[in-house]
């Protein structure tokens, strides 16, 4: 947790020499009976942003009083546990790899050769009830554990494949909701409004090609698949416009706000806004809070309930700018049928690192329970450690299949636990606030008998900037009723390293600079720098790097083909 001056709010009893820290009482409340004086310090601290929250409150409009009031509600109770913290989420030295299939389907599996991810602390018997004390003190090797006794954390998608699909597939089908998450705008790639509405390909927006994929199943299988959109703040205005041109297609669209938190103030933590308003000086004091916020919002939007009352058993939950996360039937067969008879509440698809994704957060075992650890819970000492490919061979795509059943149980007993993000900001008029967030794959370990299932690089294909998207505009990809495969023409299935420059960042920019995507097919890498642009039919093979300093321009003439150049200086194409 990122550490940030605390102050002690107006009105506490007593002076002080200096302000008083969030590291100072962080440090104090991590020790063993924590003192009285900081505990108050604790309480009035809460007391003040309850106060503020009431006065937030008292200027909702009927209309919107409930819905404000739970989120109200939900920031203190998020604001409660941030202050509760006691020093890092994650001991390090209890980090284990989770158990994988490939080891444990031909020999029993040794208690001690799962092999502690430490490199400091000693091995330790993941049971110890298993080995017994000698008479010096020192133990026995525990006996060896049977594979009944190691659950299978990490299936491999082949596996799951294997199992082939149902005779009747409209029956697992028709038990499926798909939620994509909507609240994200295009600024990053310089756009206006919901990320979601982007063109990506022919024309077709993000949203434009999910429906079209589940329009496709809907038909295919004569079944009713939903699909739920959980919007935020920022994108459900435009969001809800652009839905009308759905209105004659095979897919019911709902919708459902995620939460709208106050951002607070980083030297006195109590909440920059003033009123519930999001216009005009209170455009940057409203936040949503993290895509974790999913099961409280869901919950609470009533939607939850009534799919539980149509059959519905699962949620697939994926990013909607993640171009790969389609509706797999193998892996809802799996939940639906599961092999041993016990089915899973929690399914999260993990992908082989490469060293573009070293940062993302990766599974591990945890006190005999999965867990999402991501590198802001890493400590510094064990950074490099987390990065490692080797180590850490997989990473979270946040492809996410959920049981509505386990979701409406642990949200009535308020037992789903998220580690706390914080994520600290600098708004337009320079003053530094905090954001707290979580995130929806940390709930895994609330869940029972949850799985991670090994899948192919292929449902993974984020487009977060224009490199990403010069990928799937490409003829790498073949578009077919909304879904995205790599064409069969290119000989590897790997995609290829795509850099391009500031030049590029924005949309808009980016198409002006190409007057036709090049054929891609058998490029490996592409580096892009400077004023560059393309003209039509022109063909990028091996690795490609074109770098035009400053004050210089590159115009790639049409129908040119660069196999392993480099291409530096200034090369102008004039009309004449």
């Amino acid at each position: 947790m990122a550490l940030v001056p605390f102050v002690a709010p107006s009105g506490f009893p007593g002076a002080f020499p200096r302000p008083v820290h969030w590291e100072d009482l962080s440090k104090a409340m991590s020790q063993d009976g924590a003192s009285q004086f900081q505990e108050v310090i604790r309480q009035e601290l809460e007391l003040s942003v309850k106060k503020e929250l009431e006065k937030i409150l008292t200027t909702a409009p009927s209309h919107e009083f409930e819905h404000t009031k739970k989120d109200l509600d939900g920031f203190r109770k998020l604001f409660h546990r941030f202050l509760q913290e006691k020093g890092p989420s994650v001991d390090w030295g209890k980090i284990q790899r989770p158990p994988e299939d490939s080891r444990l389907t031909c020999k029993k599996e040794s208690a001690l050769s799962r092999v502690q991810l430490s490199s400091s602390a000693p091995v330790k018997s993941p049971n110890r009830s298993n080995s017994k004390v000698t008479k010096h003190g020192s133990r026995t090797p525990p006996k060896p554990l049977s594979p009944k006794e190691v659950p299978v954390r990490i299936q491999p998608y082949e596996k799951i494949k294997a199992r082939g699909l149902p005779d009747n597939v409209s029956s697992v089908l028709n038990k499926l909701v798909v939620v994509k998450l909507n609240g994200g705008l295009g600024t990053s790639m310089g756009c206006k409004g919901p990320k979601s509405l982007i063109g990506v390909r022919n024309e077709n927006t993000f949203l434009d090609l999910t429906v079209q994929q589940i329009e496709h199943l809907n038909k295919t299988y004569n079944t009713d698949v939903p699909l739920v959109l959980m919007n935020s703040f920022n994108t459900d205005e435009d969001t809800k416009k652009i839905l009308q041109k759905y209105n004659h297609c095979r897919v019911k669209i709902y919708t459902f706000n995620q939460s709208r938190y106050p951002r607070i103030n980083k030297e006195s933590l109590l909440p920059v806004a003033k009123n519930v308003s999001y216009s005009g000086e209170n455009t940057e004091a409203w936040y949503p809070p993290g895509h974790g916020d999913i099961y409280a919002s869901f919950y609470n939007s009533g939607l939850l309930d009534t799919f539980i009352g149509e059959g519905k058993e699962y949620i697939f939950v994926s990013n909607i700018d993640n171009l790969g996360a389609t509706v797999d039937l193998y892996i809802l067969n799996h939940l639906m049928n599961p092999p041993n008879g016990k089915r899973c509440e929690f399914v999260m698809e993990v992908t082989n690192k490469t060293r573009a994704d070293v940062k993302g957060g990766t599974l591990t075992q945890y006190e005999g329970k999965l867990r999402l650890v991501e590198i802001a819970q890493v400590p510094k000492a064990h950074v490099d450690e987390f990065k490692s490919v080797s180590k850490f061979k997989i990473f979270n795509t946040n492809n996410l299949w959920i049981s509505l059943a386990a979701v409406k149980r642990l949200q009535e007993q308020n037992a789903i636990d998220m580690e706390i993000i914080v994520n600290p900001k600098t708004l337009d008029g320079g003053l530094n606030v905090i954001q707290l967030e979580t995130a929806v794959g940390a709930a895994i370990k609330s869940f029972e008998n949850s799985l991670g299932i090994n899948v192919p690089r292929s449902r993974f294909l984020p487009v977060k900037t224009t490199s990403d998207l010069l990928l799937v505009m490409s003829n790498l990809y073949s578009l077919n009723a909304g879904s995205l495969t790599m064409s069969e023409k290119r000989e590897f299935p790997t995609v290829p390293l795509v850099k391009l420059g500031s030049s590029f960042t924005k949309v808009q920019d980016y198409l002006r600079r190409f007057e036709s995507i090049p054929d891609m097919l058998e490029l490996d890498h592409l580096t892009v720098s400077g004023d560059v642009t393309f003209g039509k039919n022109v063909s990028l093979k091996g690795t490609v790097i074109i770098i035009a300093n400053h004050g210089d321009r590159i115009d790639i003439p049409p129908g040119a083909v660069l196999e392993n150049k480099i291409v530096s200086g200034n090369l102008r194409i004039l009309d004449h």
